[in-house]
């Protein structure tokens, strides 16, 4: 959106064509306009503004809680990564520790070991 306080001129930065209009905006242009069908067009339009500001409002609780539940599941991802990277320390322990008993002892034998 753009304000008309905002365009910058065409001497300046080129100039800047609005390519939305705000509800307030719509009201302020129905009170230039004076066709019949430029009336109707923009009751239609602040009739949808105000359904998509209802919309908004009614559906917020939804909004919040599929916010909260991206969260969970950002942490959720955060807490496997780490149980990973615990699993693969644990793996690479019991490696260590399988080659150290599994290597061919050295020194005094007793008969009957090998």
């Amino acid at each position: 959106m753009v304000s008309q306080n905002v365009i910058p001129a065409k001497k300046y930065l080129g100039g800047a064509i609005p390519y939305a209009f705000t509800d307030n905006g719509v009201a302020m242009l129905s009170g230039v306009l004076k066709s019949k069908k430029a009336i109707e067009i923009n009751i239609v339009i602040m009739r949808t503004f105000n359904m998509m500001r209802k919309m908004l409002l009614t559906h917020k609780d939804l909004i919040l809680e599929v916010k909260k539940i991206k969260e969970q599941i950002t942490d959720h991802g955060t807490q496997l990564l780490l149980i990973f990277e615990y699993l693969k320390q644990f793996e690479e322990t019991k490696k260590k520790h399988l080659e150290q008993t599994a290597r061919k002892r050295i020194g005094f034998k007793i008969s009957g070991e090998d």
